[in-house]
């Protein structure tokens, strides 16, 4: 009898945690949800986020907020979800390719595989090439040849050092050996700024927030890192057609990231809400607009990738040798 009880007993002590964490599931959502972007307004990140959060919030029946919270090259933001609580109640939605190339490139007070759980990868974008309308250059073999006779003359305006499109510029100018100085902006809403008002040459950029700025004549778009030519830009040649380099393909992963220990449950929820936010057809044709591809990974896909990701872009920097200047 004091066995079978003993038995019982233990047994409902290790269910607890199982119990605990179903009902918080269960309750879930149970306070509005923050959306942290850690740029400011008008960069990728948080053009989908606005444009998600009000389907979010009619689906999870809680407020959804966005908020921008800037600083070391969106660390800032990302840290504050490492540090939040588990329960699905604080996200970041980033470029993730910046997230897992900051590994490699800086010291931080997290790490990136271990302290996060992915909610899903929402969308890829490639990087948009632009110059400064005024600039003489406008193709890309001018903007080489122009680089190459003016050493170390032109500005790259970049979302932030160590940043995905940050790596893109210094990946190109390495490969074709040209030599500009990098200018660390906040984000790609005030590097794109600064190119279109003429402070600075050239940049890298999401192709969400950056397209938008060429159809209106702010900026010289002259290449799309992608694999093919966008269907949203069918004039403008890709990278690697551009200049004959191999494998030059580099864009934003744009992705939910949650703190490690958040339930599956909660991450499966979420997960699912977005994916259907993406397939409401006014949202879809906005992000086939935007020239997002839909991913939408399930959360331990997401898991897999972000640490296939680190490992990809520690190696990239160590054979490159790129540097934060």
């Amino acid at each position: 009898m004091r066995r079978r009880q003993l038995l019982t007993t233990t047994a409902a002590v290790l269910a607890a945690p199982a119990i605990a964490t179903s009902a918080r599931a269960q309750a879930f959502p149970s306070k509005p949800i923050r959306i942290l972007i850690p740029f400011a307004p008008g960069g990728t990140s948080d053009i989908l986020a606005r444009l998600l959060q009000p389907h979010l919030q009619a689906a999870l029946g809680q407020s959804v907020i966005v908020e921008n919270r800037t600083g070391a090259n969106g660390n800032i933001a990302v840290d504050m979800i490492a540090k939040s609580p588990p329960d699905g109640s604080t996200l970041v939605l980033t470029d993730l390719g910046s997230v897992t190339i900051s590994p490699s490139v800086m010291k931080l007070p997290f790490d990136v595989v271990k302290d996060f759980n992915g909610v899903t990868v929402l969308a890829y974008s490639p990087h948009l090439l632009a110059v400064a309308p005024d600039r003489p250059y406008k193709t890309v073999a001018e903007l080489i040849a122009y680089a190459k006779a003016n050493p170390g003359k032109l500005n790259y305006a970049t979302a932030g050092l160590g940043s995905a499109p940050h790596l893109a510029g210094a990946l190109f100018a390495q490969e074709l050996g040209l030599k500009w100085a990098f200018i660390p902006m906040k984000g790609g809403a005030e590097a794109i700024q600064q190119v279109s008002g003429g402070h600075a040459d050239a940049l890298f950029n999401g192709m969400i927030a950056t397209l938008p700025h060429v159809k209106n004549g702010k900026l010289q778009g002259l290449a799309v890192s992608s694999a093919k030519r966008s269907e949203l830009a069918p004039e403008l040649p890709t990278v690697m057609e551009a200049t004959g380099l191999k494998d030059f393909v580099t864009g934003s992963w744009q992705g939910f990231l949650a703190a490690a220990g958040t339930p599956p449950a909660i991450l499966d929820r979420l997960h699912t809400e977005i994916e259907k936010a993406t397939k409401i057809p006014e949202v879809a044709a906005r992000l086939k607009e935007l020239g997002a591809e839909p991913v939408l990974s399930k959360p331990a896909q997401s898991d897999t990738w972000r640490a296939q990701q680190v490992a990809s872009w520690e190696k990239v920097v160590k054979d490159t040798g790129i540097k934060l200047e």
